[in-house]
């Protein structure tokens, strides 16, 4: 079993990382990067699902079940909010009816 410090440390680099990496994408770009981000939080939705699965069978406790339970909720708000805006931007290039 890994450690926790370990999963915490992985975590705080990769948020870190993240950030930099985002820091410096061009303001143009974020839109279509965040559209074609959805199919990755589509993945993190079913990596969530099988965790709180694994958690609830293994019967780790109500923490474990409510962070995963959390997790699911928040990947599919991010989901569909990442739909939202490539609508929206999408709507902006459709021919305006006369």
């Amino acid at each position: 079993m890994i450690h926790p410090l370990i999963l915490i440390a992985v975590f705080i680099v990769s948020a870190v990382l993240g950030y930099f990496i985002i820091r410096t994408v061009p303001s143009l770009l974020h839109t279509p990067l965040m559209s074609g981000m959805n199919a990755l939080s589509g993945v993190t939705i079913v990596g969530a699902i099988v965790a709180t699965g694994v958690a609830f069978l293994a019967g780790d406790g109500v923490l474990s079940q409510l962070a995963g339970g959390l997790a699911i909720v928040l990947a599919a708000v991010n989901v569909f909010g990442g739909f939202g805006v490539t609508h929206r931007m999408l709507k902006m290039f459709d021919k305006k009816k006369k």
